[in-house]
């Protein structure tokens, strides 16, 4: 994420708009004396929400599913439990 200092950025604000609305920057930092102060981003920016768990339900997992863990960990050199 690029950072720009104010002056940097009000010189070139319609060319970061342009990079954050067409995706090629999905935020740029913006610092004064240089410390972040603000950070420009897209509107239609969606946040990324909740990603565990997001098959739950949609598949069964074996009863037997761990059955094979000490062979597994003996492949590759485990002693297994």
């Amino acid at each position: 994420m690029p950072t720009y200092n104010v002056l940097e950025a009000k010189s070139n604000l319609s060319r970061l708009i342009d990079a954050v609305e067409s995706g090629r920057e999905a935020e740029i930092i913006i610092a004064r004396n240089g410390k972040p102060a603000a950070r420009l981003v897209p509107l239609n920016a969606k946040p990324a929400g909740r990603r565990l768990g997001i098959a739950e339900g949609l598949f069964d997992v074996p009863e037997d599913i761990d059955g094979a863990n000490r062979a597994i960990a003996r492949l590759f050199g485990g002693e297994g439990d």
